[in-house]
């Protein structure tokens, strides 16, 4: 876990009096004054501050999860690039000032100009954050810098809330994620002992009217359709793709996320359809390494190409509902789901959301049959490794088992298998990954920083 300890900025006129020597869409006193705004925070005592005391119980229990205090974290770092590090991860591409000098604009101008409303209301409540209250720690090691500041609203919040509205009205394709992301950020200040639930309610609102206000500036208008046409022409999208079958006419396709066959059990969001997409340049070379096994005897068998990123969102889900072990046995018998994410079996990000990667496997003409592996495809395990049992480097079989936890084994005949499809990709340019026999990446992929998430169809 990383270390929990993040600088805020603890005196409350700093972020308006910077904010005033950078571009903002308008002055503090042209925003809507957030103490007439908002509804004064709950007195002590009554209903809406007993709910407060038991959301603030509930954060506590919250830290027991190491993901999710890990999650909280994060979420109380003081930046923009934090922030929308975090948020970005299911918008589609990496957003930063070099890499989406548009939609940064947009961002950083709209959050210096929202974040000088949050000034007055914290100065006029002086609310009692619930640390301070309960004389316990943050999670987050926050306490001397915020001890004394206004707990109403939250900054952080505003921010986050404020963020997830700006990229879904540049990628509204992906707004029920980055929302959902943005919600469980204000939840994090909960968990880290800084804010109340009501001051986290009541920021959401800030936030909103906030936003509201950017939508009369001409300015800002002109910004956003820049980051818009930014984000269109770098995401280029479901044009630029091939679908495989096209490029490599005698593929078999076997799409397990369009299945209910697969380590989740059901269909998977974002496949509408059992086909396999690539960028130009992946299917080409995928087309090469097809005639160079074909004259082998084999016909390439496809798993999964392009990913769009709101199945990788929908396998985050996933793993984070312990309860759901449906398919444990056919996938992952030796693994504790709570470990996937650890282990990174789940991520948040996929190299398949940009476009170059393909999982797969060889079948033999000669037979009519799917070569053996020696292990199934989605396998959780070490038995998945290039290297088990051998050296992939040098094509050497060692028969060494050490890492399977069951003391299972490939023989030299599965091993040798292996390498027949791993040389032929990197013959032809592709990489392999360490943890997996069957999933390849084009070393000179044309999307590195890009994840794309049109559906595949």
């Amino acid at each position: 876990m990383r270390l929990c300890f993040v600088a805020i900025l603890s005196i409350l006129g700093s972020v308006a009096a910077w904010s005033q020597t950078k571009a903002t869409y308008f002055t503090t006193e042209e925003m809507p004054d957030l103490v007439k705004c908002l509804p004064a925070p709950p007195e002590k005592g009554s209903p809406e501050f007993k709910l407060d005391v038991q959301r603030y119980k509930w954060g506590k229990q919250e830290r027991k999860n190491p993901e999710r205090a890990e999650m909280a974290c994060r979420d109380a770092v003081w930046t923009y690039d934090a922030l929308v590090d975090e948020l970005d991860e299911h918008f589609g591409m990496a957003v930063s000032k070099e890499k989406t000098p548009a939609i940064w604009k947009v961002l950083e101008k709209s959050l210096l100009t929202v974040d000088q409303m949050r000034v007055a209301p914290k100065a006029w409540f002086k609310r009692i954050r619930p640390f301070e209250y309960f004389k316990e720690p943050t999670l987050t090691g926050e306490d001397d810098e915020l001890r004394g500041e206004g707990s109403y609203p939250s900054g952080h919040t505003i921010r986050s809330w404020l963020t997830a509205m700006l990229l879904a009205e540049v990628n509204p394709a992906v707004a029920d994620y980055v929302y959902a992301r943005a919600w469980e950020y204000g939840n994090s200040r909960v968990i880290a002992g800084a804010h109340w639930q009501s001051d986290v309610d009541a920021s959401r609102v800030a936030a909103s009217i906030g936003f509201a206000s950017l939508q009369t500036s001409k300015e800002f208008q002109d910004d956003m359709a820049a980051a818009q046409e930014e984000f269109s022409r770098l995401s280029i999208g479901r044009d630029y793709f091939v679908s495989i079958s096209d490029v490599v006419p005698d593929v078999i396709l076997e799409i397990r996320y369009f299945s209910t066959y697969n380590f989740v059990g059901n269909r998977v969001d974002g496949y509408d359809a059992p086909t396999a997409l690539l960028t130009k340049e992946a299917a080409d070379s995928l087309s090469a390494v097809s005639d160079d096994l074909r004259a082998q005897g084999y016909r390439l068998k496809i798993y999964d190409a392009y990913r769009p990123q709101k199945a990788v969102s929908h396998f985050v889900r996933w793993a984070a509902d312990r309860s759901d072990t449906l398919m444990k046995a056919p996938f992952y018998p030796d693994l504790d789901k709570g470990v996937l994410f650890e282990q990174e079996y789940i991520m948040e990000k996929s190299g398949h959301s940009r476009g170059s990667t393909v999982d797969l496997t060889i079948f033999d003409m000669s037979t009519g049959k799917e070569v053996d592996m020696g292990g199934t495809f989605d396998w959780f395990g070490p038995e998945s490794h290039p290297d088990f049992c051998g050296n992939p480097e040098t094509g050497e079989y060692t028969g060494d088992n050490h890492k399977s936890p069951e003391g299972r084994s490939i023989t030299p005949e599965q091993f040798a298998n292996r390498m027949i499809l791993r040389r032929a990709m990197l013959r032809h340019g592709f990489k392999p990954l360490d943890s997996e026999w069957w999933h390849f990446t084009l070393r000179d992929e044309p999307f590195p920083d890009t994840y794309f998430s049109f559906p595949v169809n």
